[in-house]
């Protein structure tokens, strides 16, 4: 028979063990399942402004939360994907899509690593021409030296 004191416990154990399941979870409702897929895709490749590497759908800073809802009542209005992205991207710049658009200020963002790696294989291969041409054959005189060095 549990004492008095074996039903707080049980009791503390069940009321706290069950705190994560007290966070928010957003639930959006939609007319459509269609609706749903395009905003289910449209917060997995958004990226939170507030985190550094997160996407909208899986941050639970309040600018992502402001996000999804704002991305819920674009998406209840009919806008296009297209269209959602272009405003996010006015509001966020280019750092809210994980693949920003392809302009002239991208250009480094896309070909930069490239052009790096290009860069790096020259150099490397420079330097290990340069170390190839600098060994030289040894003069028979160096030869003759050698030769009497290793036999002692």
């Amino acid at each position: 028979m549990p004492t008095k004191f074996h039903r707080i416990v049980i009791l503390f154990v069940l009321t706290f063990c069950q705190a994560p399941a007290w966070a928010a979870i957003d639930a959006y409702p939609f007319p459509e399942d269609k609706m749903r897929q395009q905003y289910n895709s449209l917060i997995a490749e958004l990226r939170c402004p507030q985190c550094l590497n997160t996407n909208i759908a899986g941050s639970d800073a309040m600018i992502a939360k402001d996000l999804r809802r704002e991305v819920h009542r674009m998406v209840l209005e009919g806008q296009s994907d297209d269209d959602i992205r272009a405003f996010m991207l006015a509001r966020y710049g280019d750092f809210i899509l994980y693949k920003p658009q392809l302009r002239a200020g991208t250009l480094v963002l896309w070909f930069g690593p490239g052009i790096l790696f290009i860069i790096a294989l020259v150099v490397i291969f420079g330097m290990l021409r340069r170390r190839n041409s600098n060994v030289t054959a040894l003069s028979d005189q160096d030869q003759e030296r050698l030769k009497q060095l290793l036999s002692k």
